[in-house]
């Protein structure tokens, strides 16, 4: 083979030859690539021509899906080489020269030299991309759209897809091909190109019941029926599902001679999410009795056990695979740390959520520990956080800017690349820290808009839709945080004059305040934008950003229209208080509620509040003690449409806080809001309340040991319940509020 030169010129080939055998997928994929980003159309041969440049295939033996891609100018004419391993290196060499070339109109160029030998460090680099109802936009593709999606993933080093045959039976209006038959579609695309193809199956029934049993093990057989080749079936074993996991091995046991009589290579997989120790103690005493011929491996995935535990645990030689939640920013694996409950308010779960160097942060963390990852997903909007875990599982060494200037180039432009990489991370650095303070999101804003003047021929891409839309969402989200404070900052201000003005007169004016964000809201142009964008990318790409509108299965999967003029402040749960206090009959009770109201987060002088969920107002909470412990919940309640008080919306358990300065001589009460228990301890002992209100928005109130204070220091402490093992997660105690508050002795 011919060595590769010290090239520096640039490399004109738009006449090259692709020299490949007629079945070379990789080839066609770099064609049919380069014709749509170029208008070129390359010419396909069988020998290297000697009066152009020429694009070489080859397969050499090497490291399983390993590639060496490189420039040789020494001849007369340069010859560009993508030599694979096998076939699937020669894709990924595809795609790895995909991204090294300039390309534009009429332009495809090699800059320099090239020279690139590379080979993945991790052996499963998957995504589950499930044709069901559940999902936010590809339940509204055709096969053409899987088929493309499914190549691009491959570009970046993807070498698994995982389907989800028949969970979720609800059909919808966007559907175009029906369920049974997209599940042999995407098989299909699968084999060719060569990739492995998995399948995501349940047991949500009550395996314990014959009839039930028998059922599933029928869906399960219509499964491997339908797929061309079978690479792995993952079984949950909870999230959903809910059997013990006795009865869960029995059921694999089952349906094991099945599978591997249609899939001889096909393995079963389990993951052991949501199990509680018992149950996750059996599942490791079995393995460790003896690993079945079609156990594949451990999932381990949201609600599993820590990923380290699980791979010290497992016998040698079982395989643990991730499954990475990609998809969701909220009530989730991996929540956004230190985000805004104005976000959380409007975007719900599943928002355009470019999150580069966070997501390169986590796979980098559990990567050396697994055999790989499949990713779970529910559209496309979590569009570069795959490319970022498919390109670390390839090389944990990459920088994640450098795969978004990656990204960039294959699917923008490779002239504005540098910048739009820059514009994504801006777009994750939007989201961290408080909204109100963070200037930088209108300085994103302004980014995007600025790199939209120069690249009007983007307009119809969906990746730059959907950044387009979140740079405009986040600051009209941040436009009417503003003027939703300032107005709720009035509004109470004028209900602590509730005795001069009269109870009823100082309603109605902050009643009128507080309108003011209905009939002369902030940001009307960004709202229009936002509007015109969610009705592009419906059209583009399926994106569903309403239930209405749209079709969105469901408020929280990325239905961003339908909260975009969610109130940012208390409003609603102002006007329920409103309409309380009405009914009152003592004008002194309705003065003391107003007044109650207006300095619900102003105690006054001396005494401290903390909303424990909010990064900008809770300035006792002591953060990075225990990180896994620092990120709060942000709840979920009446479809994104709670009217309760926007504190309680969001909980948390703080490791510690502080507070100084204490006056030594007075008498301090500790009070909460919340769900449950709190389990308070202050400066290490534990204290009783002498107020324990247990539901919504009631008080619970401790007083502080006075020799507690001798020092004018506090340190609060929380004892999670221990006695609550048992119960959901939705149901067991939480903390909202805290307050500190001076009395006179």
């Amino acid at each position: 083979m011919a060595m590769v030169g010290a090239a520096e010129a640039v490399v004109d080939l738009r006449r090259a030859v692709v020299v490949a055998g007629a079945d070379s997928v990789a080839a066609t994929v770099l064609m049919e690539e380069l014709e749509k980003r170029t208008g070129v159309r390359l010419t396909r041969g069988e020998q290297i021509a000697n009066d152009r440049p020429s694009i070489v295939f080859r397969i050499e033996a090497g490291k399983s899906e390993g590639f060496r891609v490189f420039l040789d100018d020494r001849g007369r004419q340069p010859l560009v080489w993508v030599v694979g391993s096998d076939t699937r290196g020669c894709l990924y060499g595809a795609g790895m020269l995909l991204r090294r070339l300039d390309w534009g109109p009429n332009k495809i160029e090699l800059a320099g030299a090239l020279d690139v030998r590379s080979a993945p460090q991790s052996a499963i680099r998957g995504h589950q991309i499930g044709y069901r109802s559940t999902a936010n936009s590809w339940d509204a593709w055709t096969v053409a759209q899987f088929d493309q999606y499914i190549r691009e993933l491959a570009l970046f080093g993807a070498n698994a897809i995982e389907n989800i045959p028949f969970q979720d039976p609800r059909g919808n209006p966007l559907m175009k091909v029906a369920r049974r038959e997209m599940t042999r579609a995407m098989g299909e695309i699968c084999v060719k190109y060569g990739l492995d193809y998995w399948v995501w199956t349940p047991a949500s029934v009550e395996l314990s019941d014959a009839k039930q049993r028998a059922e599933l093990v029928k869906q399960f057989e219509e499964v491997f029926a339908d797929a061309p080749k079978l690479a792995g079936v993952f079984v949950p074993g909870g999230d959903p599902g809910h059997n013990a996991p006795e009865f869960v091995f029995q059921f694999m046991e089952e349906v094991a001679p099945k599978m591997t009589k249609a899939h001889p290579g096909a393995k079963l997989w389990l993951s052991m999410q949501g199990f509680s120790k018992e149950r996750v103690d059996w599942v490791h005493e079995r393995l460790n009795r003896g690993v079945p011929a079609w156990f594949g491996g451990v999932v381990a995935g949201p609600s599993s056990p820590p990923v380290a535990e699980t791979r010290h645990r497992l016998p040698a030689g079982v395989k643990l695979r991730l499954y990475p939640d990609l998809t969701h920013n909220k009530i989730s694996q991996y929540e956004v740390p230190e985000w805004d409950q104005a976000y959380a308010l409007t975007l719900g779960r599943e928002a355009i959520n470019p999150r580069p160097y966070e997501y390169a942060a986590i796979h980098n963390k559990y990567a050396a520990m697994s055999d790989g990852f499949i990713s779970y997903s529910d559209g496309v909007h979590d569009d570069v956080n795959k490319t970022v875990w498919s390109a670390l599982a390839w090389d944990r060494g990459q920088d994640a800017r450098a795969i978004a200037v990656d990204y960039a180039r294959v699917f923008f432009d490779p002239s504005l690349a540098e910048e739009v990489a820059d514009g994504l991370l801006a777009l994750e650095r939007n989201w961290r820290g408080p909204l109100l303070g963070n200037g930088g999101v209108e300085a994103t804003l302004r980014y995007w808009k600025a790199l939209e003047g120069r690249a009007g021929h983007l307009a119809g891409n969906w990746r730059w839709q959907m950044c387009l839309l979140r740079a405009n969402y986040d600051a009209y989200v941040r436009r009417r945080l503003m003027q939703d404070t300032q107005l709720e900052k009035e509004a109470n201000a004028v209900l602590e004059k509730a005795e001069a003005l009269g109870p009823v007169q100082a309603m109605d004016a902050a009643s009128r305040i507080l309108g003011r964000a209905v009939s002369s809201p902030a940001g009307g142009e960004l709202r229009a934008r936002i509007i015109e964008l969610c009705e592009e990318l419906f059209q583009s790409v399926g994106l569903q950003t309403s239930v209405e509108m749209y079709h969105a299965s469901g408020a929280q999967r990325g239905a961003v229209l339908d909260f975009v003029d969610n109130p940012l402040n208390n409003r609603w749960w102002l006007q329920d208080e409103f309409a309380k206090v009405r009914k009152m009959t003592d004008r002194g009770a309705q003065v003391r509620r107003l007044v109650e109201l207006a300095r619900w987060e102003s105690p006054g002088e001396g005494s401290y509040y903390d909303d424990i969920g909010h990064w900008g107002r809770s300035p006792h909470v002591i953060r990075g003690l225990a990180p896994e412990d620092d990120e709060p919940l942000f709840w979920w309640w009446d479809d994104g449409k709670s009217r309760v008080r926007l504190s309680w919306q969001v909980t948390m358990w703080p490791k510690e806080m502080r507070y100084e300065g204490l006056d030594a001589g007075a008498k301090y009460v500790v009070r909460t809001t919340g769900v449950g228990q709190a389990l308070l301890r202050v400066d290490g002992v534990r204290i009783a309340p002498r107020v324990d209100g247990k539901e919504i928005g009631q008080f619970k109130e401790f007083l502080v040991p006075a020799e507690s204070l001798k020092d004018g220091k506090l340190v609060l402490t929380w004892d999670k319940a221990t006695d609550e093992g048992h119960l959901n997660w939705r149901q067991r105690s939480r903390l909202s509020e805290v307050w500190l508050l001076k009395e006179s002795r």
